[in-house]
């Protein structure tokens, strides 16, 4: 059985390769890939996800460009660790086809509504305001996705600020609104995602595939370890958002623990924080839950093993 999930992006290179990894596993069909502003703006971040799709040879999958600023804050962009482009390192190919003209908001929508109820998964991987206008627009998506999950938040750690990550503290009123909806959600934040680093042996391994998608996460990793190790100090990158897209294939790729979740708007210094209650065991009505531990080897053979699969497009 396949599972079937709409990725919600800004790539961004672990997007990219969040993007390759869907595509290439056999238990994920792809049915629509949605843009929003985040990594870079929501141009550069669409045309980046169309090149993704020539390198990887995707055909037959609709992709709609969304939202390009926050619901209420001023748009924040990640140059420092993404580059001008978005995606900087490799050399882009021309994208082959273009997204079309409907909002990302209404291929969401439009997708769910048309399918079965219980079998979309959302895979958000960078802000949240595509998702939270949609399930503004359309409350009926609340009860008809399968899941949410997510890249994004932390219950320990920030990397944007001292408390909050990026995806989440850039529009923290739509993740406030999407974290508070009634449907399954798993926040596959910073706690897990460092621990998905991309060491020696992994890129070995990627390097060994030797096709042009294989080569291309290598360029786009070597740009992502320089820049993590200048902004952040990581000797290796963590590659963040393919962790979500990995839970959906695999949910034994990581441990995951149900507890109350939700966001700050207040706090001058927590703004965007993902509060986790671990007081006491999640009460039964409780549908948040967070990543904890993941499989390295496991987390990393998905990757290697979808690079082998797509082959040798671009």
């Amino acid at each position: 059985m396949t599972t079937k999930i709409i990725l919600d992006c800004d790539p961004g290179h672990d997007d990219a390769i969040a993007l390759l990894l869907a595509h290439g596993n056999p238990n994920i069909e792809l049915v629509a890939v949605t843009t929003v502003h985040g990594n870079q703006t929501i141009e550069k971040v669409t045309r980046n996800a169309l090149a993704v799709a020539t390198v990887a040879g995707i055909t037959g999958v609709p992709f709609a460009a969304g939202a390009h600023r926050p619901l209420v804050r001023t748009p924040e962009v990640a140059e420092s660790i993404h580059g001008d482009s978005g995606l900087d390192g490799p050399v882009l190919p021309e994208p082959a086809f273009e997204a079309e003209d409907r909002h990302a908001v209404d291929l969401i929508i439009d997708t769910i509504m048309s399918s079965e109820p219980g079998t979309i998964t959302l895979v958000p991987t960078g802000a949240l305001t595509n998702i939270a206008l949609a399930v503004r627009k359309e409350p009926r998506i609340a009860e008809r996705v399968k899941e949410v999950v997510l890249m994004g938040g932390g219950y320990h750690v920030g990397n944007w600020s001292a408390a909050a990550e990026f995806n989440i503290v850039i529009d923290p009123e739509a993740a406030h609104i999407v974290f508070n909806e009634k449907w399954k959600l798993t926040m596959v934040g910073l706690d897990l995602t460092h621990q998905a680093l991309a060491t020696p042996d992994v890129v070995a391994a990627i390097a060994a595939v030797d096709t042009k998608p294989a080569r291309f996460v290598l360029e786009l990793l070597e740009f992502f370890a320089e820049s993590y190790k200048d902004a952040q100090g990581f000797d290796h990158p963590p590659v963040h958002d393919p962790c979500a897209v990995a839970l959906v294939i695999d949910p034994s790729v990581m441990s995951v623990v149900r507890v109350p979740l939700d966001i700050e708007l207040t706090g001058s210094l927590t703004l965007g924080m993902t509060v986790a209650d671990f007081r006491s065991a999640a009460p039964e009505d409780c549908t948040t839950y967070a990543a904890t531990d993941l499989d390295h080897a496991k987390f990393w053979s998905l990757i290697v093993d979808a690079l082998e699969r797509i082959g040798d497009p671009v």
